[in-house]
């Protein structure tokens, strides 16, 4: 590994940056070095115009494939190689800024591919058979997932202590960002994870209770492939005819919170948003208020128009 890669990794850790984030810095930085430097190390004498060079080369880059590189992806690449550079100039291993003409790829308005209504969802979480240890842990987790819209890995990382039932709230320790948070759990999410908690978890725990809410059936905490799986085999096994896994269930949740009043910056809070745009594009899709609008407004929808 490149030495100033290996300095700034051991920063990110000191300054208490999520493994991710890391991973995804070390990743960024060596497939620029990969591009950049086959014949010696590119980053002395780094110029603007190599940047730009390689911005360019990350556009016309594909996948194993064979579809182009999202937006996403290479604005994490770009964004995350322009971080290192940053440091290394306040270092000062860079004499100067060669990222001060950068600029990452623009954010398009995407909206999610699906989401839920609220009779589909309730299809969903039948699908669990609530008479077995997984079937119930399975019918708790999709309630919880529907109820506060956390995500999959929050979801594998709650902890029994991190659920308080009185209060009616979950936290979320370290989630995206390594931000903590509180959510609200709704009555019915709790009721299934007291059952889920009284009868299945103790026959999934082994002798080592590791603490986790939500175990495998060796008693270790579930895995985040295995969860998606299994969530992915529910919506399917609902034929709502629409696709996804756990993020469908957070996007179902925003959506159906926004189309019944709830104010933006409340379901940003609840969502864990860093970016109030994150949350706003969700408004998109909650239309009820423009349904009703539309249906006392346009002509053709009057009576007798």
């Amino acid at each position: 590994m490149h030495p100033w890669l290996t300095r700034y990794l051991d920063w990110l850790e000191a300054t208490n940056h999520a493994p991710a984030t890391r991973r995804n810095c070390r990743r960024a930085v060596e497939r620029f070095l990969a591009w950049a430097g086959p014949e010696g190390d590119p980053l002395p004498g780094l110029l603007p115009d190599t940047l730009e060079a390689y911005q360019s080369a990350l556009a016309r880059a594909c996948r194993p494939d064979g579809a182009p590189l999202g937006w996403g992806t290479r604005a994490e690449y770009l964004g995350a190689l322009r971080a290192f550079l940053r440091w290394a100039v306040a270092q000062g291993l860079l004499a100067a800024d060669p990222t001060r003409q950068l600029i990452l790829p623009r954010r398009p308005v995407q909206l999610p591919r699906a989401v839920l209504s609220h009779r589909e969802a309730t299809r969903v979480l039948r699908q669990p058979d609530a008479t077995t240890p997984l079937g119930l842990r399975d019918r708790a987790l999709l309630e919880l997932l529907y109820s506060s819209g956390i995500r999959r890995a929050e979801a594998a990382g709650i902890r029994i202590a991190d659920l308080d039932p009185p209060r009616r709230v979950l936290l979320v320790r370290a989630g995206k960002g390594q931000r903590d948070r509180a959510v609200p759990v709704g009555r019915r999410a709790l009721q299934w994870l007291g059952r889920y908690l009284r009868r299945a978890r103790p026959r999934l725990a082994g002798a080592s209770d590791p603490g986790w809410l939500f175990l495998s059936t060796r008693g270790t905490r579930v895995r985040l492939n295995h969860l998606s799986a299994r969530v992915a085999r529910y919506v399917a096994g609902a034929r709502v005819g629409k696709p996804g896994s756990c993020h469908l269930f957070r996007h179902s949740m925003a959506t159906l919170l926004l189309d019944g009043g709830a104010d933006v910056r409340d379901v940003q809070e609840i969502l864990g948003h860093a970016n109030l745009s994150t949350t706003a594009r969700y408004t998109h899709l909650a239309i009820g208020r423009l349904l009703a609008v539309h249906a006392r407004a346009h002509p053709a929808e009057r009576r007798g128009g």
